[in-house]
């Protein structure tokens, strides 16, 4: 690549800057997908580096655009986190963070903000090094963290309207390109009963006792599930139970659990929901429900996009374009050659593949390990080392496609 050396001149004359900006952005709360207030911050910097276009979208996610060819590229990256817990746990401020061994430890570092600097520096050196012939190229900072893909799903249908040709996620790879993960499927299934004192429970029908052989069931299930070549063995868990009852002297008359199940390419929703439904004793059948989920809530804008929580699993071959593009980059950049991975958790890849069949791949610094634990952190050197892969993408996209 003729422009590699000026490439990295240019990212290390910004190595200061693109550090101040992470530490700025995770210094900013943007718990519960409220990411006003970083967006601001994250926009500033976006028209600071002269991006053409920079908004928010109706949900609240920032959108930044450079320039208008046929060509749509999208850099994906979710600026919400999850919370901090107990603040006894940390040892140091979660925000504010620290700094040790070439590590900025706090709340967002790795999951995901440690992306979005060499995201909106990247695409800036990019333009002004003339490696976006061609392209229209979005920085896109959305909210993911409760509901995969659904920030994604807006930015196709709904605002800006824009379906890509190819999407980059920005989530923790550990600088190695990612090509899928599995996807998920979250149920609860509802059992009535009857209420009645607990000094006369032979008058009532305890809810929670039906949920039993379903709960087993469950537990018991996994080693009998799918098992892919790439994305490894399904899972499922009860991830919660929660009761309905008159008092703690009292038999509850319903009682639910919550279910998170870990699909493979290959494994249908509807496939899922018959396996939890054959759980259920037939003496149960009227009176105990599985039932699919929906994420209706509101964004901090008040924005409602009603989806099925159903995630669906995605995988690109290794010989895909779009995969040998990522690796060539990786390598053009002087990282050693490494195979394609995968996440063990969850992206807006549901969307972007699962659902839109939009080929995407992953790239970005940070270990997926430390996210959501007191331990979240991210390698200062990768943060900047990545905005070169950033920068370079686009032109060696181009070029694999020639």
């Amino acid at each position: 690549m003729a422009r590699l050396a000026e490439v990295k001149r240019l990212v290390e004359a910004h190595r200061d800057e693109i550090i101040q900006f992470l530490r700025d952005i995770c210094a900013i709360p943007s718990m519960d997908s409220m990411i006003g207030p970083v967006g601001e911050r994250i926009q500033a910097e976006m028209r600071q580096l002269r991006y053409d276009e920079v908004r928010f979208d109706k949900m609240g996610n920032t959108i930044g655009r450079i320039g208008g060819g046929p060509k749509v590229l999208v850099y994906d990256s979710h600026i919400d986190t999850v919370g901090v817990g107990d603040p006894a746990s940390w040892e140091w401020d979660p925000f504010i963070g620290k700094t040790e061994n070439g590590m900025l430890y706090a709340r967002g570092a790795c999951d995901e903000k440690g992306s979005t600097p060499g995201m909106v520096y990247g695409l800036a050196i990019a333009r002004d090094l003339g490696l976006l012939d061609g392209w229209t190229v979005y920085y896109f900072g959305n909210m993911e963290e409760w509901c995969d893909g659904i920030a994604p799903n807006s930015f196709v249908e709904v605002d800006p309207a824009i379906r890509p040709d190819l999407v980059c996620i920005g989530e923790p790879s550990r600088m190695n390109v990612y090509r899928g993960h599995k996807g998920r499927l979250e149920l609860r299934v509802v059992a009535k009963g009857r209420s009645a004192h607990a000094a006369s429970n032979h008058l009532g029908d305890n809810a929670i006792y039906k949920l039993l052989p379903v709960i087993a069931g469950i537990r018991d299930m996994e080693p009998e599930l799918a098992n892919h070549p790439f994305l490894g063995h399904g899972k499922i868990t009860v991830t919660d139970l929660q009761v309905k009852t008159a008092s703690i002297n009292s038999v509850p008359d319903e009682a639910t659990i919550y279910i998170d199940r870990r699909m493979v390419i290959g494994e249908s929703k509807k496939q899922v929901f018959e396996a939890i439904e054959a759980l259920v004793p037939p003496q149960y059948a009227d009176t105990v429900r599985v039932q699919a989920l929906y994420y209706d809530s509101p964004s901090y804008t008040g924005f409602v996009f009603p989806v099925d929580k159903f995630f669906p699993p995605w995988a690109l071959d290794e010989d895909h374009p779009l995969v040998q593009a990522g690796q060539q980059a990786r390598e053009l950049i002087g990282l050693a050659p490494n195979p394609s991975g995968k996440w063990d958790f969850s992206t807006n890849g549901t969307y972007w593949v699962g659902k839109a069949g939009i080929p995407s791949i992953g790239f970005g610094p940070g270990d997926e390990e430390t996210a959501h634990t007191v331990q979240d952190s991210v390698s200062l050197a990768d943060v900047v080392k990545s905005t070169e892969f950033y920068a370079v993408l686009p032109s060696v996209i181009t070029s694999v496609q020639a």
